[in-house]
């Protein structure tokens, strides 16, 4: 499971739509759960998407990457996992997306903006058996 806080859920819809028919991406922090328990995301680092296509494809470059992870964990943050969009859906990941998963135990969030916007999250396993889908959850915040 995965929870974010309503400003980070709408931060990730907005952005979603502001993109336009390009997909947009970035780093999500707060709490990264283990053994069972939720991570929560509390803040969103937007990244610039530098793919070729950015229609269909989202890239961060991978110093601007490590610069936002260095933000997070400056700002006392665990990176949970990443985000992007699928303008004309669906939620769940891509076969690029998949094969460019690179961190075990995290998340994957992806807003599809074909109709209503819906925000779904992947945990990927980091193994043959891929990507698990996560229950999303918006709390409010205290």
């Amino acid at each position: 499971m995965i929870e974010l806080t309503r400003a980070a859920y709408d931060d990730i819809v907005y952005r979603a739509y502001g993109g336009g028919e390009a997909e947009i991406c970035g780093v999500l922090a707060g709490t990264h759960g283990t053994d069972g328990d939720p991570s929560v995301v509390t803040r969103t680092y937007e990244a610039e998407n530098v793919a070729e296509t950015p229609q269909i494809r989202y890239l961060i470059d991978p110093e601007e990457q490590l610069e936002l992870i260095e933000r997070a964990e400056a700002d006392g943050l665990d990176v949970v996992g990443f985000y992007h969009s699928h303008p004309t859906g669906p939620t769940h990941p891509s076969e690029t997306d998949a094969a460019r998963a690179t961190w075990p135990e995290h998340s994957y969030v992806i807003c599809a903006l074909d109709g209503y916007p819906f925000v779904g999250s992947w945990r990927w396993r980091g193994d043959d058996d891929g990507f698990e889908q996560e229950t999303v959850a918006v709390r409010s915040e205290r």
